[in-house]
């Protein structure tokens, strides 16, 4: 009973990890994390509105 508790564990450790993978590499913009903690910066955005100004 015990080893079945340790590889179900073990199967859940690396489905987190295979899914902070996967995340990692599908991230199109900003943060990769995606914990959402901190706030991207779209330079696009930033280089329209210097282009703008001047």
């Amino acid at each position: 009973m015990q080893h079945l508790l340790i590889i179900f564990l073990f199967i859940l450790a690396l489905g987190y990890l295979a899914r902070l993978i996967y995340q990692h590499f599908q991230a199109d913009k900003g943060c990769t994390k995606g914990c959402g903690s901190c706030s991207t910066i779209d330079l696009e955005k930033i280089q329209k509105q210097i282009s703008e100004k001047a």
